[in-house]
């Protein structure tokens, strides 16, 4: 579950929450009630909706698809806004290969026309809606570049990460960016790496500072996020896959809060924009609320360290498998294979033995399994 918390402004009538998950647009009205209302789709899952600053009916969407859509709640009609793609790829078709699955955008609260989104490689993008063209379904052009990337200096053209989470500081200054089984960090605006981020030397990466990092939670079983605490952004906070949720000062990184917001997984966290509470979900169906209910200051828990260590280990002994072009396609064949089998014995009512290749190809298709399931699947935005 993913969800964004907003207020209406006063002269406005409605709801005094708005609630935003992934696959539904509801407003909670005074009475209690849900009233629920369908807007647009994405081929594939998403996982994230921006809104927009000052315009509650206004929000972005980005999906497996690498698509970015534009909502307004008061029409019917989205727009396509733009089409992400990798930095390595070039005038490619609109196929799996050579689009970015995208898993995050946030909007620049002080600069609304920059979104910035992040997904299946290690870079996080900062578009400008003003200066790129409408998406078709299937472009065969180069896609619009980026006007800013950002990366921390270790982990660039790894293939290895990929961006889960992404966050602007009010003031539009700072952006955080939380990587899958990695850490988070903490970017300002000239830590970017421009446009083409394959394209900067190697003096310049030795003379670009590096961004703050938080440690201590575990990103690997599902799709988290990363936001920022406090009036005046004073904290960073995230889920874990331990259940815990954490909260470091965002200068200097220090842990300062961890507690249980789920039995399994704490994927997101939301502060509201004005009040002291927070919003977290998980793994649980059931979305909780956090406020403050008492001025003492409270120690960590007993356990942390030994939470965060097995985090810790967790993260470094996680072994990562690297599938070729080549091996996905035997894979794909493999299984059409599997197919054709299980029909021929579903209506003669006969044993066939498909020997060494079906065993490699359940072995094989339980590595990939989701990734072009996952693709042919609609997500409906409601």
């Amino acid at each position: 579950m993913c969800f964004r918390l907003s207020s209406y402004p006063s002269q406005m009538t409605g709801p005094s929450l708005h609630l935003v998950p992934t696959d539904k647009l509801g407003q909670i009205l005074e009475n209690g009630k849900v009233e629920t209302k369908r807007l647009g789709r994405h081929r594939g899952r998403v996982y994230k909706l921006a809104l927009l600053p000052a315009d509650p009916n206004v929000f972005y969407s980005c999906g497996e698809d690498g698509f970015v859509q534009h909502f307004d709640i008061r029409t019917n009609s989205p727009t396509t806004v733009l089409y992400s793609s990798p930095f390595t790829h070039g005038c490619r078709r609109h196929h799996s290969s050579s689009r970015i699955r995208l898993n995050s955008i946030a909007i620049d609260p002080m600069n609304p026309h920059h979104l910035a989104v992040g997904g299946s490689d290690e870079y996080a993008r900062v578009y400008d809606t003003r200066r790129v063209q409408p998406a078709p379904v299937c472009r065969h052009i180069v896609p619009d570049p980026p006007v800013n990337t950002f990366c921390p200096r270790h982990l660039r053209e790894t293939n290895s990460v990929h961006v889960t989470g992404l966050a602007y500081s009010k003031n539009g200054g700072e952006l955080l960016v939380s990587y899958n089984d990695e850490l988070i960090y903490l970017f300002e605006k000239n830590m970017g790496y421009g446009s083409s981020p394959v394209a900067v030397s190697a003096e310049k990466l030795q003379e670009m500072e590096e961004p703050q990092v938080y440690a201590g939670h575990r990103n690997a079983q599902t799709v988290k996020g990363v936001n920022f605490m406090g009036p005046n952004d004073e904290y960073v906070m995230s889920g874990s896959d331990c259940g815990h949720i954490f909260i470091w000062k965002k200068r200097g990184g220090k842990l300062v809060r961890a507690m249980v917001g789920d039995r399994r997984v704490v994927n997101q966290l939301e502060s509201h924009p004005h009040m002291t509470f927070l919003a977290s979900c998980g793994i649980e169906r059931s979305v909780k609320l956090w406020t403050p209910v008492s001025n003492d200051v409270l120690s960590l828990p007993e356990n942390i360290e030994k939470v965060m260590e097995s985090n810790r280990v967790g993260r470094e002994d996680q072994s990562r498998v690297t599938l070729t072009p080549e091996v996905v396609m035997h894979v794909l064949r493999l299984q059409r294979r599997q197919t054709s089998a299980f029909t021929e014995r579903r209506y003669v009512l006969t044993d066939v033995d498909d020997g060494d290749e079906e065993n490699e190809a359940r072995f094989i298709s339980g590595l990939v399994a989701g990734d072009d399931e996952s693709i042919e699947r609609e997500c409906n935005v409601s």
